[in-house]
């Protein structure tokens, strides 16, 4: 069973994908993206592969159920790609160098211009899902990119609200966010020539950091040679800083939020929306998950547990700790 079903209360659809029910869990005896298991060149850098397990495919599978009364359904027509990172078995992104992370960004951008080029696709997702906290099933460094037929709806609702802020302040808001951070310092995490990092006025995360080019740009495809190398310089290093943070390896959700494409409603969205990657993470102390409860999943009412000015500076402290720490060792 694969189908979109549509929520006439959220005016948005649901993917159900039951053949993810059969994805291996932690195999501690084989890995399909090692080279080796036959599934994967046996030399790579970075890669590209189809999802086993898709959600959306190029070849949908017919609905199981059909439409009736204010339910509707649609065929599960997408993509969804596994990003393979490293041929190393216990590689992350920190471990991993400027050039081969330069090269992940190469190959990103890439599949968007690919992936783009189909007409049914509105919306391509590049996302990393990082520990055991947040659900991951294959340990191997990798992240997935969804092409969704349909425009999410926490996108649709950034989107809209960029757009209402263009149309009132005939500016960008992502652009004055990054001048208000910058301004404020406190929740500043970190900057080179084209990106920066912080933790945003208003996150929910503790340490949900924002990575945000400086320059207005619309996707991944926009960036100069020099951008993309400074973007893979900002993820060494602001995942670095995470894994300093409490000693050990920190989950995480990171999520590229930029320009739909083949998307009619939104085609002048790249004068009011913003490359940025959020971070989502759960962790609140080395222990202690942050979950989503009843308020938070009930209503959308998002609750922090702690002051973000307090955790950002506790991150900057690790983000300096892990960038002097590289630093030593390249001189050594």
């Amino acid at each position: 069973m694969a189908e979109l079903r549509w929520n006439p209360m959220l005016s948005t659809w649901t993917m159900v994908a039951a053949n993810r029910q059969a994805r291996p869990h932690l195999p501690s005896n084989w890995c399909p993206f090692c080279p080796g298991s036959g599934k994967v060149p046996e030399t790579y850098e970075v890669y590209s592969y189809n999802n086993d397990f898709p959600a959306l495919t190029k070849t949908p599978d017919i609905p199981d159920i059909e439409e009736n009364g204010p339910y509707k359904v649609q065929q599960n027509y997408g993509k969804c790609e596994v990003i393979l990172y490293s041929p190393d078995h216990h590689a992350t992104l920190p471990s991993l160098s400027k050039e081969h992370i330069y090269k992940l960004i190469c190959l990103l951008a890439e599949r968007f211009i690919e992936l783009s080029s189909d007409p049914k696709v509105k919306y391509i997702l590049e996302f990393e899902n990082r520990g055991r906290e947040v659900g991951v099933t294959m340990p191997h460094p990798h992240g997935q990119i969804y092409a969704y037929p349909f425009l999410p709806q926490k996108i649709k609702i950034e989107l809209d609200s960029c757009q209402q802020y263009f149309k009132d302040n005939n500016k960008c808001l992502i652009c004055d966010m990054n001048k208000e951070e910058i301004r404020f310092k406190q929740r500043f995490i970190a900057e080179n020539d084209s990106f920066i990092a912080y933790l945003p006025f208003f996150t929910d995360y503790p340490h949900g950091v924002f990575v945000v080019s400086k320059s207005h740009k619309a996707n991944i495809t926009s960036f100069t040679e020099k951008e993309k190398y400074e973007l893979a310089l900002m993820l060494k290093n602001v995942t670095g800083a995470f894994d300093n943070l409490f000693d050990r390896l920190f989950p995480y959700m990171m999520c590229f939020h930029q320009t739909p494409v083949n998307c009619d409603e939104y085609q002048d969205s790249d004068l009011y929306y913003h490359f940025h990657i959020e971070f989502y993470t759960p962790l609140r102390e080395a222990d202690k998950l942050k979950f989503y409860a009843s308020s938070e999943m009930g209503a959308w009412a998002a609750c922090n547990p702690m002051s973000v000015e307090q955790t950002a500076e506790e991150l900057r402290k690790a983000y300096l700790k892990y960038v002097s720490a590289q630093e030593a060792s390249d001189e050594g």
